[in-house]
């Protein structure tokens, strides 16, 4: 199938299996449930699961298997999301095109909404076959060496001029980590052996670094409607980024770059490759 076909056939995978996995609203305690289910469905590229899958077919990985793979990788994600959009991190009021979930359900019960999709994504991915190494990757990507201390510099870093190679060290950790646990999860969860998981490695970095920059332009460039947050927010809030660092024209030929190197750690791999060749094309292009 087409690129743009296989990546809604994922998509739709993976709102189907986060719609199982997530408990019922009419679950007790309902309204928890309920901020849960609100943060996670309906909304979102899926971009972690695509990259979970995308590597995941390259080795044979079973699909059904993939599914909740990616499921446990989304579940962190969004977690991650709620927890950035609090008062404390971020304070913003719009996230895939409506509320917030803190502000519509409050902030105590976004903050436990957070906690339990993370508790979640563990349960989950060692219920379904996760074995100790990749339970461990998923745990070190999103702990204080990934992307919860990558949002520790984040927040420190509010008003300071970063070079580029601090910028990117914060960002290997906030974003990068957790978009290289989903390519190495999906590896594992096929057949990689270590030399193609080192080399996954490698485009995985490099992509991580592309979604951050193309981020950093369409936070400056793009508006609030198409990018279903606060545009503009980074500058408000007087926030360190690749365009306030480059300019934009500079981060642009940074992202061009990042992506031909992404692309070229996949060039061994042949056609199998195909999916995550075409994901690197859509960090670069897509619109929000």
């Amino acid at each position: 199938m087409d690129f743009p076909t296989w990546m809604s056939a994922v998509q739709a995978r993976t709102e189907a299996v986060l719609e199982r996995v997530l408990p019922a609203a009419t679950t007790a305690p309902t309204r928890l449930h309920e901020a849960m289910r609100y943060a996670a469905l309906g909304g979102g590229k899926r971009v972690r699961p695509l990259l979970c899958h995308a590597a995941g077919e390259m080795f044979g990985a079973d699909p059904i298997q993939l599914d909740l793979v990616a499921c446990a990788v989304e579940l962190v994600h969004v977690y991650s999301l709620v927890h950035d959009d609090l008062p404390c991190m971020d304070d913003d009021v719009l996230r895939r095109g409506r509320p917030t979930c803190h502000v519509e359900f409050g902030e105590a019960t976004a903050l436990l909404a957070g906690d339990a999709m993370q508790t979640l994504a563990f349960q989950t991915l060692a219920e379904h076959g996760g074995t100790t190494q990749m339970v461990t990757l998923l745990a070190h990507a999103a702990g204080s060496r990934g992307m919860a201390g990558g949002q520790a510099i984040d927040l420190a870093a509010v008003g300071k001029t970063l070079s580029v190679q601090e910028l990117e060290f914060m960002h290997i950790h906030k974003t990068g980590a957790l978009i290289r646990a989903a390519v190495l999860l999906g590896a594992h969860t096929g057949h990689a052996d270590k030399d193609a998981v080192v080399r996954l490695g490698h485009f995985a970095g490099r992509a991580g670094l592309l979604f951050q920059v193309v981020d950093d332009v369409l936070d400056a460039e793009a508006n609030t409607v198409t990018l279903g947050k606060t545009a503009g927010k980074d500058a408000a809030q007087n926030k360190p980024t690749y365009v306030s660092l480059l300019g934009a024209t500079k981060a642009k030929q940074m992202a061009a770059d990042l992506r031909a190197e992404a692309k070229a750690a996949l060039a061994t791999f042949g056609d199998p490759a195909r999916r995550l060749l075409e994901l690197t094309d859509y960090i670069v292009e897509r619109k929000y």
